[in-house]
């Protein structure tokens, strides 16, 4: 059952060695992640912090690090996180193993914010296809819901790159009403909203999260709909895309 759930966007910027000199723009969407992975995980305020026996993700249950990449597929225990593609020698482990498979990027800054509260050791990494269809979307949140008795998800996505003049698909107008659209089913955990987006609307304002919020979706629905509370912790377009933190919680279970 799905009892906890984190929203983060993945631009590589988040991780203030990429940014450089504009790091301190996204300090507040830093915050804010680092807010949403400790309610996710029960650790005490914080980078660093050490599991304290709140409700959460505790030893035995499931961590599952969910986010967009080109296919569909799980990634094991040796697969690494690396910011090599896109300019910063950095890689989680330092040293990967030889033949050892790189995350895609949003698994990858997944694995970064965790490991920023030292959690990022026993946790799953899944895949969704960009273009994966809702369907698929919502059955692979309702399986990967039903893995454990306590499950909780990291889920990796961005809003639309179409906000402003600057940001990387221009503007339209189309793209602030479909981010507030899914800042609303964020802040009230709203798993029928989400799985409703719409996968071509989403392509076209270049809406890299679509599919993962719909893994979400499945997820919480498993065994029925109801019982999640959410908050909204940040709703930010800096850059022309939109960026979004929240975290879920099961009624009776708490984050």
């Amino acid at each position: 059952m799905l009892v906890s759930a984190a929203v983060c966007p993945h631009p590589p910027i988040l991780v203030p060695a990429m940014a450089g000199e504009a790091a301190p723009e996204l300090d507040a969407l830093r915050t804010a992640c680092d807010e949403a992975v400790r309610l996710l995980t029960g650790l005490p305020a914080g980078p660093g912090g050490r599991p304290t026996g709140a409700p959460g993700a505790r030893p035995g249950d499931a961590l599952v690090v969910v986010g967009g990449a080109g296919a569909t597929r799980s990634y094991g225990p040796g697969a690494y996180a690396t910011l090599r593609p896109y300019g910063l020698d950095w890689t989680i482990p330092d040293e990967p193993e030889d033949g050892a498979e790189a995350l895609p990027l949003s698994l990858t800054i997944g694995r970064w914010l965790l490991r920023r509260h030292d959690a990022d050791l026993d946790a799953g990494y899944e895949a969704v296809a960009f273009d994966a269809s809702p369907e698929e979307c919502l059955s692979l949140g309702r399986r990967l819901a039903e893995s454990a008795d306590r499950v909780a998800l990291l889920v990796m996505g961005d809003g639309s790159a179409c906000r402003s003049e600057k940001a990387p698909g221009y503007l339209d107008g189309r793209a602030r009403p479909f981010d507030e659209a899914v800042a609303r089913a964020l802040a009230g955990a709203d798993a029928a909203a989400l799985a409703a987006l719409d996968p071509g609307r989403a392509v076209e304002l270049q809406a890299a999260g679509r599919a993962a919020w719909q893994v979400l979706a499945g997820a919480a629905t498993a065994g029925g709909e109801g019982g999640l509370t959410a908050a909204l912790l940040a709703d930010e377009a800096p850059y022309g895309v939109g960026y979004f933190v929240s975290a879920w919680s099961r009624t009776g279970y708490g984050c």
